[in-house]
């Protein structure tokens, strides 16, 4: 759950996630489920001074072991949005992955992971009296999503990597000029526009350094973002595809987390997330200036 990810979401899907753990006795033929609570706020310059969007996932996490080096993972959120504009809850987008054991032995793992994002929806939700919302209002990405990823890790470390492109451009509407003349027209300038939005595409890494005991562990990492293409939207006006400035490059947060393992079935975990590089614009509404989960894992 980061800047940038948490809701695009492969830096959360079988070998990008966080916390990994690892054993030299490393078997995948086993089932978990994970229910998560998140919480998250990003803020905005407007009048000199600044304004803040507050975000709420519930989040139900399923992996299931195909064999002793395989497994599929599940992953469905419910979104909430408490905005200057408005409040919004809806589905968000259906995750599905694979994540295979290349190698292993006692003091370290390397797995991959192929997956995909199918949207549940279209993010066009619109305002009480009809006018588009911007996309951080809205539960859903609305694209298809191809994602592949790499890690290796041990008792103490682990990095990762991954790539994520969207397959198609979505349905959301938000322009300025619906707005203009009504009490929210100053502030909705400070979301970007974002109609009929072409996502740019992903590279991220995960470094993370865990500390582990008998019962629990923490961790230290940091997760930089790359957006390798600016976003795009379709002006109305000309009915031309236009660039978002600023909605390319990095964007890293800096992440603090532990668990603490209840019984040999359960464990509860705890994330916390600071930005720490910005973009200038995120058309896409994946911007967060701080977020944190609390999640409870069942394996069985």
């Amino acid at each position: 759950m980061a800047q940038g990810c948490s809701d695009a979401g492969f830096c959360t899907m079988g070998a990008m996630r966080p916390n990994q753990k690892f054993s030299d006795k490393l078997n995948f033929k086993i089932r978990t489920i994970e229910y998560t609570s998140y919480a998250g706020v990003t803020d905005f310059k407007f009048n000199n001074s600044k304004i803040y969007d507050y975000f709420l996932s519930q989040i139900i996490d399923a992996n299931i072991g195909i064999s002793n080096k395989s497994t599929i993972q599940i992953k469905l959120p419910i979104n909430t949005t408490i905005g200057n504009i408005t409040n919004v809850t809806g589905l968000s987008d259906l995750s599905l992955s694979g994540t295979t054991n290349i190698m292993s032995n006692r003091k370290w793992s390397l797995n991959t992971t192929l997956g995909f994002k199918i949207p549940l929806g279209q993010p066009n939700r619109s305002s009480s009296d009809g006018k588009p919302l911007p996309m951080y209002y809205q539960p859903t990405l609305g694209t298809y999503d191809v994602i592949a990823g790499l890690s290796i890790s041990s008792t103490k470390w682990l990095i990762a990597t991954g790539f994520q492109s969207p397959l198609t451009h979505n349905e959301n509407k938000f322009t300025w000029a619906p707005w203009n003349k009504t009490s929210d027209s100053a502030k909705i300038n400070v979301y970007p526009r974002s109609n009929a939005l072409k996502r740019g595409y992903d590279i991220m890494l995960r470094i993370e350094r865990n500390f582990r005991f008998s019962k629990w562990n923490t961790y230290i990492g940091l997760l930089p973002i790359y957006r390798l293409k600016k976003d795009e939207f379709l002006n109305p006006k000309s009915n031309k595809y236009e660039t978002v400035e600023g909605s390319n490059g990095l964007a890293m947060t800096l992440l603090i987390g532990g668990g603490y393992k209840i019984t040999i079935h359960s464990c509860i975990k705890i994330l916390v997330g600071t930005r720490v590089v910005k973009r200038k614009n995120n058309a896409d509404g994946l911007s967060r200036l701080a977020v944190t989960s609390i999640s409870y894992e069942y394996t069985f």
